[in-house]
């Protein structure tokens, strides 16, 4: 007969709450009950502990063991509670006193063996654990483990590579023939992409800057091989490295989805290309137990979005509030959580189905207006309304393509000007332009009377929202950052419509 209490942690969104784990030993028929609003992989943690303990040379006792997850109405799910279930069982029957001081979170997946697997999810728990607190997890999760300690954590965390292991630490003991721990050193790796492997493209390079600076959205329209996926890949070339903060939310995320957290690229901006064939659960986040979904796993980079009208219309529909508030929220009966997402978006599509313009001079257009019509319906207003800049994007001339020569400036050479641009708009305001809501952009820009002329001929003749008259002023802030200018002059305006309006665009959309 015996009580015990060790403790884990759950998964829920971000953050990871306390679970403590009550194990009650009691007469009765023999069993193991788990309650606590557990999910089936939780409830079946109960097979993999009886046959762990065995394996591991300790006894199953024969009677009726309640194991309680609290709080009763926090869901909890995955295997990650198996190694503090069967530490709970042990130390309810008398087979471990614990001899290290403190409250030690226990974590890990248990195989059949008694070794422990790697869990995902883990780096949110770790993240959390209080000061000087302790934390035994399997050896699989030392990537984990490096992460957190470049946070400068105090606690000590200890990788165990099974439940014999775990067992021998708890009661003091150091196990014999230790496997040395790996390192691993987070670092910046080089971008295999360049801008200059593209030739020609003149327009949309500057665009590409431009966005990166601002952290602006952009909609790119043109013919197939006009190279609309080669500048998308680009972008995330010319934008700063992470910080360590960002980087290490964007690792969280990596951890909660599953996901191999690779530290070769630990500081890059991340880059998602989801296919256009993916479900709103994919694209948003969701799921029964909830899980980040593309636009996360993106956040603080670049979301490309490929052959847009190909997505379904729930699809597009559900990517205008994150790109309006930069999270995703999923509600659930049992829970509502919430993941970040501070994408930039770039879309790219072809402007027919068969995917040249209805007025392509060589008459490679075969489809009536109703096809078209009916490939461009999903596209809805609010959702182009949502997008900073649209871009057409040319044929390359058959003269650049059969250049061997690198064409322009590389990434490296615009990142540094990028970085510089963006420092000045964090210093100014703390967040980049794309960032600012009307009353701040209001207070920072003061149009001259030819501006708003500009601006209002535009507005009447294209009938623009409000949305589309402050993201224009947003990108001509951009620019005049890009050029130091003191205020937005005329010529930024001008420039900033240019990438807006577009004839050829506005006859399509």
């Amino acid at each position: 007969m015996g009580l015990a209490r060790v403790f884990s942690r759950a998964i829920q969104g971000m953050e990871s709450p306390r679970v403590v784990v009550e194990v009650h030993v009691s007469s009765g028929l023999p069993s193991l009950t788990i309650v606590g609003l557990p999910e089936a992989s939780v409830k079946e943690s109960k097979e993999r502990v009886r046959s762990a303990l065995l394996n591991s040379g300790f006894d199953m006792p024969a009677k009726r063991i309640t194991v309680n997850l609290a709080p009763a109405d926090l869901p909890k799910s995955g295997g990650r509670y198996d190694l503090a279930i069967a530490m709970g069982i042990l130390i309810a029957t008398e087979q471990l006193v614990p001899k290290l001081p403190g409250e030690i979170e226990l974590y890990g997946e248990l195989a059949l063996t008694g070794e422990l697997r790697e869990i995902s999810g883990l780096l949110p728990s770790l993240l959390q654990l209080q000061e000087a607190g302790q934390a035994f997890i399997p050896w699989h999760n030392a990537v984990d483990k490096q992460l957190c300690a470049q946070t400068g954590h105090n606690g000590e965390i200890r990788l165990v590579e099974n439940l014999r292991q775990a067992w021998m630490y708890l009661n003091g003991e150091t196990p014999e023939n230790l496997s040395q721990e790996p390192q691993f050193t987070p670092r910046v790796k080089r971008y295999p992409l360049c801008l200059s492997d593209i030739q020609g493209q003149a327009q949309a390079k500057r665009l590409l800057e431009i966005c990166a600076a601002g952290g602006h959205s952009l909609l790119m329209v043109g013919e197939p091989g006009a190279g609309k996926s080669m500048l998308a890949s680009r972008l995330v070339t010319l934008l700063p490295s992470l910080n360590e903060q960002q980087a290490l939310e964007n690792a969280t995320i990596c951890s909660l989805a599953g996901q191999k957290i690779e530290l070769e690229s630990f500081y890059h901006r991340p880059f998602v290309s989801p296919h256009h064939s993916a479900s709103a659960a994919a694209i948003i986040g969701g799921g029964r137990v909830p899980r980040p979904g593309a636009i996360s796993l993106a956040n603080h980079g670049v979301l490309f979005l490929d052959e847009l009208p190909e997505f379904n219309r729930d699809v597009l529909e559900a990517l205008r509030e994150p790109l309006e508030s930069g999270k995703v929220e999923i509600a659930r009966v049992q829970q509502h959580v919430a993941y970040p997402a501070r994408v930039q978006l770039v879309a790219a599509l072809n402007p027919t189905p068969s995917g040249y313009f209805p007025d392509d001079p060589l008459g490679r257009c075969k489809d009536t207006p109703t096809q078209i019509s009916r490939y461009l319906k999903k596209l809805s207003g609010p959702l182009l309304d949502r997008i900073d800049c649209h871009l057409e994007v040319p044929a390359v001339e058959i003269e650049a393509l059969q250049s061997t020569r690198p064409d322009g400036e590389t990434s490296e050479q615009v990142r540094k000007r990028v970085e510089t641009v963006q420092a000045r708009q964090l210093a100014r305001q703390g967040c980049l332009n794309s960032g600012l809501n009307n009353r701040q952009l209001n207070k920072l820009v003061g149009l001259d009377t030819y501006s708003q002329e500009l601006l209002q001929q535009a507005v009447k003749r294209f009938g623009l929202s409000a949305r589309s008259y402050y993201r224009i002023v947003r990108l001509a802030l951009t620019i005049a950052d890009m050029q130091e200018a003191d205020s937005v002059e005329s010529a930024h305006i001008a420039e900033a419509l240019s990438y807006r309006l577009s004839q050829k665009l506005s006859e399509l959309f």
